[in-house]
């Protein structure tokens, strides 16, 4: 285990337009607004496209399916971590069958809206690193 007690200095709240792509459209507020370190707070809205995904194996290193899907979703819940920029984010989305969660990849297209607000912290010396399994943990230097 690793953790860092770091401050949060401001909120960003982004409203995704339709057809607009929810990871891409956060990629660019996120240049635009020089966030180095972040935390996704909450999100929700509805897709019109969905595309996660998640770990098949237990075993080292882990095995990950990627699937696509149409909508219309429900976007539930987003929330994540932003590291030196580079947002890893999850979600859950439902449509009339269940709910569905996995792992935020491109090409997640929005339907009527999408607010999600990120909480912008203060600097810290955190990264992630690779692990000889592949993992990609979060680190923090003291």
């Amino acid at each position: 285990m690793d953790y860092g007690r770091l401050k949060m200095e401001d909120v960003v709240l982004v409203s995704i337009f339709p057809g607009e792509y929810v990871l891409e459209t956060l990629e660019e507020v996120i240049q635009k607004e020089g966030i180095k370190h972040g935390v996704v707070l909450t999100g929700f809205g509805t897709l019109s496209e969905v595309h996660l995904h998640w770990v098949m194996t237990t075993g080292l290193p882990p095995v990950e399916h990627f699937e696509k899907y149409e909508g219309p979703f429900e976007l539930l819940s987003l929330h994540g971590v932003i590291v030196n920029s580079v947002p890893h984010i999850h979600v859950v989305v439902s449509d009339v069958k269940g709910a569905y969660g996995g792992h935020l990849e491109h090409g997640n297209k929005v339907l009527y809206l999408c607010e999600v607000a990120v909480g912008v912290l203060a600097d810290f010396p955190m990264q992630r690193e690779v692990t000889p399994e592949g993992l990609k943990q979060l680190r923090f230097r003291r």
